[in-house]
Formats: C-alpha cells, sequence, structure tokens
C-alpha cells in the first residue's frame, strides 16, 4: 500500500465511520479497489484505531468527568447500551466474520441503511435532552448498535435512528450515538489485537501504517464535529438517498457477475 492509497482509506474510514452510511462497508470496498484484500485485519485494526483516537479526543471532556466518577449515572446508561452489541459480537462472530469476507451481501446491507434513515427522518421532531435519557433508552439504542455488525449496516445511522425514535433531539441522539459507540469500539479493538497477535497475512510498511490512521483520526473529528451540527437542522434523506444508490449499484454489478 503506498501513501496515497494509505491517505484515501484514511479518509474514508474517518468519514464513513461517522457518517450514517457504514465505515466497513466502505472499507470492504477500499480495499477492493486497491487489491489489499489479504491485509484485511492489520489495515482495519489500525483505521479503527485512528477513529478511536478521534472519539477519545472530541469527548475528552466528558470521559474526564467519567473518569473521575465511574459510577456516575451516564457510565450506567453506557454500560447498558454496550450489552446488546457485545452479545452480538460473542454470540455470531463467526457468522459475521463469514459475511464480511465475502461481501455478497452488502448491497442489501446498505439499502437496509437507506430504510431506516428515510424512517427516521419522518419521525416526529423530539425534545429529550441527555439528561432525560434513562436505562431503557440506552438498552433500545444499544440494540440498533448490535444491528451494525452487519458490514454495511451504519453503526451511526441507526443509532441515531433508534435514539430519534425515541423522541430525543437529532443534536443528543447523534452526540449519545457517538459516545455509546467507545465502548464498543475499544471492545472491538481489543478482541482485533488479540487476533492480530496471531495473524499471519500481509502487513503494512510503517509510514503508510501512520498515513492511514493519522489521515482516519483527523477526517474522524471533523466528521463527528459536522454530524453533531448538521443532524440538529438537516436532514438524513440525504445519506439514505446516498447509500441506497451505493446499494443498488452493488446488486446490479453482481447480478452483471462483475463485482
Amino acid at each position: 500500500m503506498n501513501w496515497l492509497e494509505a491517505a484515501i482509506l484514511g479518509l474514508i474510514q474517518g468519514l464513513t465511520e461517522f457518517l450514517p452510511v457504514s465505515s466497513t462497508g466502505h472499507l470492504y470496498l477500499g480495499r477492493k479497489l486497491f487489491g489489499l484484500q489479504d491485509a484485511g485485519l492489520f489495515l482495519d485494526t489500525m483505521l479503527h484505531i485512528g477513529t478511536f483516537i478521534a472519539l477519545v479526543v472530541f469527548y475528552k471532556d466528558i470521559l474526564w468527568e467519567m473518569a473521575k466518577r465511574p459510577f456516575s449515572r451516564i457510565v450506567f446508561l453506557l454500560a447498558a447500551g454496550t450489552i446488546p452489541a457485545v452479545a452480538a459480537g460473542l454470540l455470531f462472530k463467526d457468522f459475521f466474520d463469514g459475511i464480511s469476507k465475502t461481501g455478497m451481501t452488502i448491497g442489501w446491507e446498505f439499502i437496509f441503511t437507506a430504510v431506516f434513515l428515510l424512517y427516521a427522518d419522518q419521525i416526529k421532531k423530539g425534545d429529550r435532552k441527555l439528561d432525560d435519557l434513562n436505562l431503557s433508552d440506552a438498552i433500545w439504542i444499544g440494540s440498533f448498535q448490535a444491528l451494525a455488525i452487519f458490514p454495511a449496516v451504519s453503526r451511526s445511522g441507526l443509532t441515531i435512528a433508534g435514539a430519534l425514535m425515541r423522541g430525543i433531539d437529532k443534536k443528543t441522539a447523534a452526540y449519545f450515538s457517538f459516545l455509546l459507540s467507545i465502548p464498543a469500539v475499544f471492545g472491538a479493538l481489543l478482541f482485533q489485537l488479540k487476533d492480530l497477535a496471531e495473524y499471519t497475512g500481509p502487513s503494512i510498511g510503517f509510514p503508510s501504517m501512520l498515513i492511514a490512521t493519522t489521515t482516519s483520526a483527523i477526517f474522524g473529528y471533523l466528521a463527528v464535529a459536522f454530524m453533531i451540527s448538521f443532524v440538529k437542522k438537516h436532514s438524513l434523506k440525504w445519506f439514505a438517498l446516498y447509500v441506497f444508490g451505493l446499494g443498488a449499484g452493488i446488486l446490479l454489478l453482481q447480478g452483471l457477475k462483475i463485482f
């Protein structure tokens, strides 16, 4: 992987991790474009480390408060909201790994994301804030996060949609969605690092790895800030139309035996 490919994949990961369009699905397409399928585990781990750094930097203030008060209400809500994704990951890991490797269902998964975004966009605007969230809200939103284990189902898209269904205002929905992703991404990275210790496939040169990770972190930070501001005043339908068109295009190419 040369430096340009590394920068492009870092940009893809950084933007699509937090825009409601599925980073895993886009990374699969990016790796396929550059012929880097064999380096998937190593590459994905470094790119996700980049976006994890972006989350930690963006949420540094609230994370610091949580570290000082580990038994606070918000910590309890995040822990509860993380349980569904952890359960799904442990119970169905082999199944989801098989789907991710083949990529045969990503067209339908993009379309599934589009349908949810369009539905969420029609929901009557709520006014509940972060202080109004309760245990059932956290578990409900966390259940949508569990669905995002499918490679081209957008985690941010579904969790924002799930929050809107509970009458949470758009800005808070996005804010809590990304905050909830921190323990999920951290846990996934721990599992990936364990698998990486046994990994025998191709690796990536240090300069390309550094470029990919840094680019992912920078654009991830920008995407979080953008999305929290964007959803407050704008429609999700543009993202829905994009992923619907992408999914339909992939299905067409698969039908023509091109993809």
